[in-house]
């Protein structure tokens, strides 16, 4: 249990960065997300008509975008890209300039579990096309998982812990993990979080292999949390970037924002998450205890909600089981961006501090409550529910067994 006197070891989120599919900029997501604004139609970056995977959630072309200098677009993917841009949102929120810190005292730990897909596709095109003469020096790293971090870490100056925690989906949570215990071990600012995409024609067809994705056309069926009826996950793309820091070095700079504490991080592996949840179960039950609370100290559940039936049964009996009768609010934001892989666990947590900041819990629009599983006090219909709430946990699994947790509590 964290000792609440010792000011150093409390972790602050004081900056946040976003690039959504339905809004670039946090308080832009943010507003689409309490106003019930999906981004899930038919894919427009390429023709996917041929492609049993045909619906998407994409990142939108954004005038932001120009801040990017033009001599990095050679060598960045454009999912890269945008994680720059969440990047410099969050250190600006934070109100800290790089050049103003020794470059020892910043880290960066942004995960991305696909890199640069895209551009990686388009190099192997060339060697398969025109031979290896055409293809880019700049694919030995822009295609890496660690690119996001790398650049990020050159852009801003930050030479102090990097790293990536690559688990899939669960990745955004367990990078602010990592950049918690880093901040602890005394590095004074860490930049954490996820970005990733699958949506290029190479990504979309690993995804139409996979179990549980959405193959109808149909974007009103597709993606629903804790519904029968839903056709499956739909795949998106983007993701967060969050400044985190000792409470005591952002009280002694004066930090403009606060979002909130990481007070506590479990994970788990479950070979077989579809059927049992007990990774899932294990890993919210070991944050509970990180944080020194309990499950009626939770306000509100960001839940993976992956929109497909094994897997949204088995968290639903995870919520039965960790909360008994119970009927703590969940919220569902993902079912307007689609399953971002690393991108949408740190896009909830995100959510899920604006909600501590605004007293407003986003709903699933689309949905009554008799489309949800029972067990599920999902939040729905078309205006966010306003509560206010002192701590949030988030729940994220990724493909293979991955499974986390994350405990927020209000600033």
């Amino acid at each position: 249990m964290t000792d609440r006197r010792d000011l150093t070891r409390d972790a602050v989120i004081t900056g946040i960065g976003v690039a959504a599919p339905n809004g670039i900029g946090a308080e832009q997501y943010w507003a689409a997300t309490l106003k019930g604004i999906s981004a899930v139609r038919p894919t427009g970056r390429f023709d996917a008509s041929g492609y049993p995977v045909r619906l998407s959630a994409e990142v939108p072309a954004s005038g932001a975008e120009v801040a990017v200098p033009k001599r990095m677009h050679p060598q960045t993917d454009r999912l890269t890209r945008l994680a720059l841009l969440a990047s410099d949102e969050a250190l600006a929120d934070a109100g800290i300039i790089p050049a103003e810190l020794p470059g020892e005292a910043m880290g960066t730990a942004v995960t991305g579990v696909t890199g640069g897909l895209e551009f990686g596709q388009r190099q192997l095109q060339l060697q398969w096309g025109t031979g290896w003469e055409s293809v880019s020096p700049y694919m030995s790293f822009a295609w890496y998982y660690a690119v996001h971090t790398g650049q990020i870490s050159i852009r801003h100056g930050m030479r102090g812990p990097g790293g990536v925690v690559v688990s899939e989906q669960a990745g955004g949570v367990d990078s602010l993990s990592y950049a918690r215990r880093r901040v602890r071990s005394g590095t004074p600012v860490m930049t954490a979080g996820g970005f990733d995409s699958m949506l290029c024609p190479y990504g979309v067809s690993v995804l139409s292999a996979a179990d549980g994705v959405c193959r109808d056309d149909d974007p009103a069926r597709a993606g629903l949390p804790f519904c029968g009826a839903s056709t499956g996950y739909v795949p998106g793309e983007g993701g967060a970037v969050l400044i985190v820091e000792s409470r005591a070095g952002a009280l002694e700079r004066g930090a403009p924002h606060r979002y909130g504490v990481i007070a506590g991080h479990g994970s788990a592996f479950d070979p077989d998450p579809a059927g049992s949840g007990r990774g899932l179960l294990r890993a919210a039950r070991t944050a509970l205890r990180d944080a020194g609370l309990g499950p009626d100290d939770i306000g509100v559940v960001f839940a993976d909600a992956v929109g497909s039936g094994p897997l949204d049964r088995a968290e639903a009996a995870v919520l039965a089981e960790l909360f008994g009768a119970r009927r703590v609010p969940v919220s569902a934001p993902k079912a307007l961006v689609g399953r971002l892989l690393s991108g949408g666990s740190a896009l909830d947590v995100v959510a899920a501090l604006l909600a501590l900041r605004d007293g407003l819990i986003p709903a699933v629009p689309g949905l009554g409550p008799e489309d949800v599983d029972p067990r599920v006090n999902l939040v729905v219909g078309s205006e966010p529910r306003a509560e206010r709430v002192d701590s949030a946990l988030v729940l994220t699994r990724g493909h293979g067994g991955f499974a986390s947790a994350l405990v927020l509590t209000r600033p």
